[in-house]
């Protein structure tokens, strides 16, 4: 994963842990307080949230544990690979897009960054600027040529 994945988990993990943590804590406390538990929706709402809460600070320490952080302004070259970000053409449109070939934990298309493992990036690894690719999506096969590919 690139850097800024690996931060962006961090401060996941250190909200959910610093924050989250006593604020259920301190919920189930209060919940407690109102007496028998059998039949408080509150003590269990909130017993539940904790549950959630600890099942992804979990998550979050394994993958921070098992990451391997790429620093994406050492790459270079002329083909793409993970940490590239590729501008293409759509062959059909003429629009132009801009992906950023990340991992699958950082990915978010809203903000340009596809997971490596998507069929996208699966089509342009290893490709050049000039060659074109043609991807086979959930809405259909879509071409398109290579005309950036840059790095950092």
């Amino acid at each position: 994963m690139t850097g800024a994945g690996y931060a962006m988990l961090e401060k996941e993990l250190k909200q959910r842990t610093s924050e989250e943590r006593p604020r259920i804590i301190q919920a189930i406390a209060e919940a407690r307080a109102h007496g028998d538990l059998s039949e408080n929706a509150e003590y269990h709402a909130a017993k539940e949230q904790q549950s959630l809460n600890e099942g992804r600070i979990s998550e979050l320490e394994d993958k921070l544990g098992r990451a391997e952080v790429i620093d994406v302004s050492k790459l270079s070259g002329d083909t793409v690979k993970f940490g590239a970000t590729v501008t293409l053409i759509d062959e059909d449109t003429e629009e132009e897009k801009k992906y950023m070939i990340v991992g699958d934990v950082e990915a978010d298309v809203k903000l340009g960054r596809i997971s490596i493992s998507s069929p996208i990036a699966r089509a342009l690894i290893g490709k050049a600027v000039g060659d074109s690719v043609e991807v086979s999506a959930p809405g259909g096969a879509r071409a398109y040529e290579i005309i950036n590919v840059a790095f950092g």
